[in-house]
C-alpha cells in the first residue's frame, strides 16, 4: 500500500447542508452513514483505505458495520463525492474529491504524494479522445521522492 505523503491539493470538504444537496441531486439518500463516512475520510484527509476511515469512525465514537463503510464509499465514489485514487495494484485507496490534481507514487518507499494539475510532464495533457466521452482522467507519475532522491544521492558519494 501507498505511504499518504499528506499533502493536500484538495479544497474544503463540503459541509452537511451542501453534502445533502449533492447526494439528493444525484438521486441518493442522505443517509447517516453516508455521512459518517464523507466526514471521516474529509477529517482524516489525504489517500485512505476503507479500513482507514472504518477505524476511524470506530475511534471516533459511532458503530458502523464495515459493510456500510463500504457501500457508503461506493455510493460517493458513484455521485462523484469523493474519488479512487489509482496508486497501482494494492489497496484502494479514497480521497474527498477536491482542486483537480495528479499523484506521484515513489519506486522506493511508495509515497503517494500530490502534484498540482497545473504541472506536466511534456507540457501537454491528452484532453480528447475523438468519438468518446472522457468522464476522469488520472496521471500518474512514478520514480524517486524528495527524500528517497536525497539519500539515494548521499549512498553514491559514501559509496
Amino acid at each position: 500500500m501507498a505511504k499518504d505523503s499528506g499533502s493536500p491539493v484538495s479544497g474544503q470538504p463540503l459541509g452537511v447542508d451542501e453534502l445533502s444537496e449533492r447526494l439528493r441531486s444525484r438521486g441518493l439518500r442522505v443517509t447517516g452513514p453516508r455521512l459518517i463516512v464523507y466526514n471521516a475520510l474529509a477529517h482524516q484527509g489525504g489517500h485512505r483505505s476503507a479500513d482507514e476511515v472504518a477505524v476511524s469512525i470506530t475511534a471516533a465514537g459511532p458503530s458502523l458495520p464495515r459493510t456500510s463503510v463500504y457501500n457508503a464509499l461506493k455510493a460517493l465514489v458513484d455521485a462523484g463525492l469523493i474519488d479512487v485514487v489509482d496508486a497501482g495494484p494494492g489497496t484502494t485507496l479514497y480521497e474527498v474529491r477536491g482542486e483537480s490534481h495528479h499523484h506521484f507514487i515513489c519506486r522506493q518507499c511508495n509515497a503517494l504524494i500530490d502534484v498540482p494539475s497545473d504541472s506536466t510532464v511534456d507540457g501537454s495533457l491528452l484532453s480528447e479522445v475523438p468519438g468518446a466521452t472522457v468522464e476522469s482522467a488520472q496521471v500518474i507519475l512514478r520514480g524517486l521522492c524528495p527524500e528517497c532522491t536525497q539519500r539515494s544521492k548521499a549512498r553514491a558519494k559514501s559509496g
